[in-house]
C-alpha cells in the first residue's frame, strides 16, 4: 500500500498534513507537550495574542452542552510581549508551523500586535481573530460588518509580511459578504467558522450559567452548520480554506475537504482527547491509503452534487 502524501500548501504556508490545533483550545502548543509530538501535527495556531495580558471573562466560563461546549473566557492571554520571549523561544525547539492568533480592540492595537509578530523568527503566519463572540470591544464589532472587516484586513496587511489568514464569524447574515471583503482586501486564506453564540440557563437559579450569560458554542453540534458555510464560501472566493467545527476524526475532517477546505482546526476535541489532531491526521493518511487516493490536495473541494431526476 502507497503511503499517500498528506501535505497542502495554504497560500504560502507549507503543512506537512492539513490538520492544525484551532486557537484557544490549544494553550501555545507547550502544554500539550506530555501528550503529543508537536512536529506531527500540520501546524498549531496560538490563544488569542493582545498587546497587553488580559485576564478574560469571570467564571463561570466554561458550560458542556449536548454534543457540545459553551464557553466565555474572553481572551485570557499572556499578552505578544510574553509570548515573543517565553513562548515562542520554545516552540521554536519542535519542528511545526506557528500561526499567531491576534486580537485587538482597536485597528491600532491589531497593527501593533502583527509588528511584534513580523520578524519574530518562528512565526509562520497571521490568524486575524475578528470574531471571538465573548469579548466586549473587538472581535464580532470587526467581524460582523464587511465594510469593518475590510478596513482592518486592509491596515493590517499593511502592516504585516506575513501571510495573513482572516477567521471569520458564523453569527452574521451571510458569510459569503465577509468572506469576499477579507478577501478583496489581502487576506491570503480564509478560518471559518468561529464559534455560534449561545446561552445555557441554569432552571433552578433562573439565570444563565455563564458569567457572561452568553458564550461561544462549539463541537459537534456546529459540525454541519460549518460544512455548509465552507462549501458557500468555496463558491465565492479564491483563496484557501481553513475549516473548523466540531472535528473530532478523519472523517469530519473530509467533509470539510470535500467541501472545499485546504486545511482543518481541530478544537473542542482537544479537551476531550489531548492527541486528537494527530489521529485525526492519522486517521486521514489510513483512509486514502484505502480508498487508493494519492493526495489529499486532489480531493480539495471535490464534493460531488447528485442530479434530482425531474428537478431543475
Amino acid at each position: 500500500m502507497v503511503t499517500p502524501d498528506l501535505s497542502v500548501e495554504v497560500g504560502a504556508v507549507r503543512l506537512r498534513n492539513p490538520v492544525l490545533t484551532a486557537s484557544g483550545t490549544f494553550g501555545y502548543g507547550l502544554e500539550f507537550l506530555p501528550y503529543l509530538d508537536l512536529a506531527r501535527l500540520g501546524g498549531l495556531v496560538t490563544k488569542g495574542l493582545s498587546p497587553r495580558p488580559r485576564t478574560g471573562n469571570p467564571p463561570e466560563r466554561i458550560v458542556e452542552t449536548p454534543s457540545g461546549m459553551l464557553n466565555a473566557i474572553g481572551l485570557q492571554n499572556v499578552g505578544v510581549d510574553a509570548f515573543l520571549a517565553e513562548k515562542l523561544p520554545r516552540l521554536r525547539e519542535h519542528d511545526t508551523v506557528v500561526v499567531a492568533n491576534v486580537f485587538g480592540e482597536t485597528e491600532a492595537e491589531y497593527v501593533e500586535v502583527c509588528r511584534k509578530l513580523d520578524d519574530a523568527p518562528g512565526v509562520h503566519a497571521i490568524e486575524l481573530n475578528v470574531s471571538c463572540p465573548n469579548v466586549e470591544a473587538g472581535g464580532m464589532i470587526f467581524g460582523n460588518d464587511p465594510a469593518a472587516l475590510a478596513k482592518v484586513t486592509r491596515t493590517v496587511r499593511k502592516a504585516t509580511k506575513l501571510p495573513l489568514w482572516v477567521k471569520l464569524s458564523p453569527n452574521v447574515g451571510d458569510i459569503r459578504d465577509t468572506a469576499r471583503a477579507a478577501e478583496s482586501e489581502g487576506a491570503d486564506a480564509l478560518s471559518l467558522v468561529n464559534t455560534f453564540v449561545g446561552m445555557v440557563v441554569d432552571v433552578e437559579k433562573r439565570r444563565p450559567v455563564l458569567a457572561n450569560a452568553s458564550g461561544g458554542l462549539s463541537g459537534p453540534a456546529i459540525r454541519p452548520l460549518a460544512v455548509w458555510m465552507t462549501w458557500q464560501v468555496r463558491q465565492a472566493v479564491r483563496i484557501p480554506i481553513v475549516g473548523m467545527g466540531g472535528i473530532l476524526t478523519a472523517r469530519d475532517a473530509l467533509e470539510f475537504i470535500l467541501a472545499g477546505a485546504t486545511a482543518v482546526q481541530v478544537g473542542t476535541a482537544n479537551f476531550v482527547r489531548p492527541a486528537a489532531a494527530v489521529e485525526v491526521a492519522e486517521g486521514l493518511e489510513h483512509w486514502l491509503a484505502s480508498h487508493g487516493v494519492a493526495t489529499v490536495r486532489e480531493l480539495v473541494g471535490t464534493l460531488r452534487r447528485e442530479a434530482h431526476p425531474g428537478k431543475r
